[in-house]
């Protein structure tokens, strides 16, 4: 848990590697939760947060020092469609950040070693609408359309005091673009992480264009990616590295492969804690895992990364 004379997250990430947790909805899937919602996780904010509360401290407890939130797909827009309103909305958003430092109170009671950080998630428009466009980007709006989307959601996630906002999975430049301007001013510092394929975000921009975005921006304390492939994440931190010359986030999927058709994953899991030193050198500071990572392999991986 995180105290006035702790360090700050980006002061951790200056002296080395700090280990982020892994996929939030496959924990909750794993404890018996039914994430088939539009709303995903975050309908667990208002129905049952202490199953949240529990995800958090299993990955605490398997050795990561921050918990990302619940919030990814947690919205205005999106709670609205449920009848909940905007005022009870924000309390859920607030919850969200609560819920992990429960979770961090609980793991510094038995014993797991501190400063351990919350980042309050920000998921891209595109996760609002649950349609699968937040792999695609490019939604029709303008820049300041979807800074006028962000703004309020990170406005009530910076109030309840998370260490670092994670403005995450962001599939293009022109959301990139909106998040860093919907960030300034609310005195939290971000990561920005874009979802890639290859050497491009998931709408077809170059990475070093991507990356360049945020390499003056005072507001962000790392840069890198997140919810793509292990195999995409050694050439994206090195190019988010020197692009930016700013510790960089990774934190991939497994590896599998979803068929839609057979909603189902397909092939092996390809995410492995040996291929964390090639990160570590190519620029990784703040590392974990996101889709079907769970917490054994959180577990390997912080053993790789303390060792």
């Amino acid at each position: 848990m995180t105290s006035p004379s702790s360090p700050s997250l980006a002061g951790a990430l200056a002296a080395g590697p700090v280990v982020l947790d892994g996929g939030l909805s496959n924990q909750l899937e794993s404890a018996g939760y039914d994430l088939s919602d539009a709303l995903w996780s975050a309908r667990l904010l208002a129905e049952r947060p202490e199953a949240i509360v529990a995800a958090h401290l299993a990955y605490y407890e398997a050795g990561a020092s921050v918990a990302i939130t619940s919030s990814y797909q947690a919205t205005f827009e999106g709670f609205a469609r449920r009848g909940i309103s905007r005022g009870r909305a924000a309390e859920l958003l607030a919850l969200s950040v609560e819920s992990a430092r429960e979770a961090a109170r609980r793991a510094a009671a038995k014993g797991v070693p501190g400063p351990l950080w919350v980042a309050a998630s920000a998921g891209p428009y595109g996760a609002m609408l649950a349609d699968g466009s937040e792999y695609r980007g490019r939604y029709g709006l303008t820049v300041a359309e979807l800074e006028a989307f962000h703004r309020p959601r990170l406005e009530v996630l910076a109030a309840a005091g998370p260490d670092v906002l994670a403005l995450e999975t962001v599939p293009d430049t022109d959301e990139a673009r909106a998040l860093l301007r919907a960030v300034r001013g609310l005195g939290v510092p971000a990561w920005l992480s874009y979802s890639v394929a290859g050497d491009r975000t998931r709408a077809g921009q170059p990475l070093e264009e991507a990356f360049a975005l945020a390499a003056d921006a005072d507001e962000i304390v790392a840069v890198g990616v997140n919810c793509c492939a292990p195999e995409d994440v050694g050439p994206a931190v090195a190019l988010a590295a020197r692009v930016t010359g700013k510790p960089v986030v990774a934190y991939p999927n497994s590896g599998e492969s979803w068929d839609a058709g057979a909603r189902a994953w397909r092939g092996a899991a390809t995410f492995t804690a040996d291929r964390v030193a090639g990160w570590e050198r190519a620029g990784a500071r703040l590392i974990g895992g996101c889709c079907r990572v769970g917490p054994d392999r959180i577990a390997a991986l912080a053993a790789a990364v303390r060792h």
